[in-house]
């Protein structure tokens, strides 16, 4: 019998989390098996190639914000793969009074934006005065904003950032969990703008990039990032259509796990799960067959619908000449927001054709997340005519739905995290991790991956 450090590892969930954990254990010789429960490896992230046209179904860009990051595209070979979104698609636009208008990218756009009314771009700029504030109570990310910016701001520039990013709520978000650099810059700086500052001469004095973080994907998109972390482990590494349902700890971990009506198991060293909260709290631990995850169930997850539509470029009235457009709620349309995917990389279209990628759904409107296509097409139609100027039937459509998109840290979410905390101190020897407790970004899960190999490795 082999002993326990010679078993291999088990690896729950084929996304980016349990990929990077599976690579970064490997590459220090640790035998390793991941497990998959659908027939593929990387979860949302999935990039769809039809001649010209190139879909993306699930996140559309990848921030490049990390040392960490860019180290690890160039150890898979990807740096000749990378494509940097376009820097004549400056513009990201947001809805006011029916009309996209250009956010601020800058202190003098702010003075010179027609998004911000004069008393919202003064709130704006007497905020570098708030001072360091150490909060005994967790509260909404919109309470918080509102704190540091005033109301408006949060209507017109937090809203719909949190619809493009959550597809959620920044009335129901709690601002600790959902975005803990705001928290804690408020409790270093007070006034978030000051932080931001000190944050960039920061990284002035390490000699690093002095802008904002470049915004990337690769030719063929960003599946390839999941595919090149799959093809570096050893063959025999990964097990699609596994769907683990029993852990048991000892000596060894027994797991047991079903493919179809076949049910194997096996043992392993250890357990690191990258799983989403509906896996976790179906997982049975121990030899009583408890699920001590159960609770993690009542995760809000929105659907979300991302609808990719091609037209020739004459069809559509705007220059499309940015990011996209995002939506506030208070502007009362169907949409959350619409990328402008062929004007930020290339070859998303056909030469003269050009690639809107349409989301619907989440925590505004769940309901139009769910309407068939034949149904939800009309609608869409009418907002781009009014809003884009998109005249006539696209030439090219893709839909791709989201049953349960994005976990949303809701006020009250430390209850989960205290849950999953309780969970690994009771059985040494499984770590968990993954969008479900360390970020929803793809960055936020490749660290979250990279922590479960260090952590078990240390």
């Amino acid at each position: 019998m082999r002993t326990s450090s010679e078993l291999p590892v088990a690896v729950l969930g084929g996304g980016l989390t349990g990929l990077t954990a599976a690579y970064r254990l490997a590459a220090t010789g640790r035998s390793v098996r991941l497990f998959e429960a659908s027939d593929r490896v990387g979860g949302a992230v999935r990039s769809e190639r039809t001649d010209d046209w190139l879909v993306e179904a699930g996140p559309n860009s990848l921030q490049e914000n990390s040392a960490e990051l860019t180290t690890l595209l160039t150890e898979l070979g990807l740096d000749d793969a990378k494509c940097y979104a376009n820097p004549e698609a400056k513009n990201r636009y947001i809805l006011r009074a029916g009309r996209p208008c250009a956010a601020p990218s800058s202190p003098p756009g702010l003075l010179t934006t027609g998004l911000f009314s004069t008393a919202a771009k003064l709130r704006v700029l007497t905020e570098i005065f708030t001072r360091p504030r150490q909060r005994d109570a967790d509260l909404s990310l919109a309470d918080f904003a509102r704190d540091h910016f005033g109301r408006e701001f949060v209507d017109y520039a937090l809203n719909p950032f949190v619809s493009g990013v959550y597809a959620g709520d920044p009335e129901t978000l709690s601002a600790r969990h959902a975005f803990p650099s705001l928290w804690e810059a408020e409790r270093v700086h007070g006034s978030i703008i000051r932080a931001q500052i000190a944050q960039a001469r920061a990284r002035r004095a390490r000699g690093e990039n002095r802008g904002p973080p470049r915004i990337l994907s690769f030719d063929e998109g960003l599946e390839r990032l999941p595919r090149a972390l799959a093809a570096r482990l050893p063959a025999g590494s990964i097990e699609l259509g596994a769907r683990v349902e029993q852990i048991t700890p000892g000596t060894a971990w027994k797991l047991t796990w079903r493919r179809g009506e076949v049910v194997e198991s096996g043992d392993f060293a250890a357990v690191l799960s990258g799983l989403p909260a509906a896996g976790l709290a179906c997982l049975r631990i121990g030899t009583g067959g408890d699920r001590p995850l159960a609770s993690l169930e009542a995760i809000e997850y929105p659907p979300v619908s991302s609808l990719f539509l091609g037209y020739t470029r004459t069809q559509v009235e705007h220059p499309l000449d940015g990011f996209g457009m995002l939506i506030p709620q208070v502007e009362k349309r169907s949409l959350l927001g619409v990328l402008f995917s062929s004007s930020l990389f290339p070859r998303r279209a056909p030469a003269d054709h050009v690639a809107l990628t349409i989301m619907t759904g989440g925590i505004r409107h769940p309901e139009l997340a769910r309407l068939p296509t034949e149904e939800l097409l009309p609608l869409v139609r009418m907002e781009l005519a009014d809003l884009l100027g998109v005249r006539g039937d696209p030439v090219f459509v893709r839909r791709n739905v989201w049953p349960r998109a994005i976990p949303q840290y809701t006020l009250g979410y430390e209850r989960h995290l205290e849950t999953i905390a309780r969970c690994e101190q009771a059985y040494p020897g499984l770590l968990i991790g993954g969008h479900v407790r360390d970020g929803i970004a793809m960055t936020a899960c490749i660290a979250s991956g990279t922590r479960l190999a260090t952590t078990l490795s240390s």
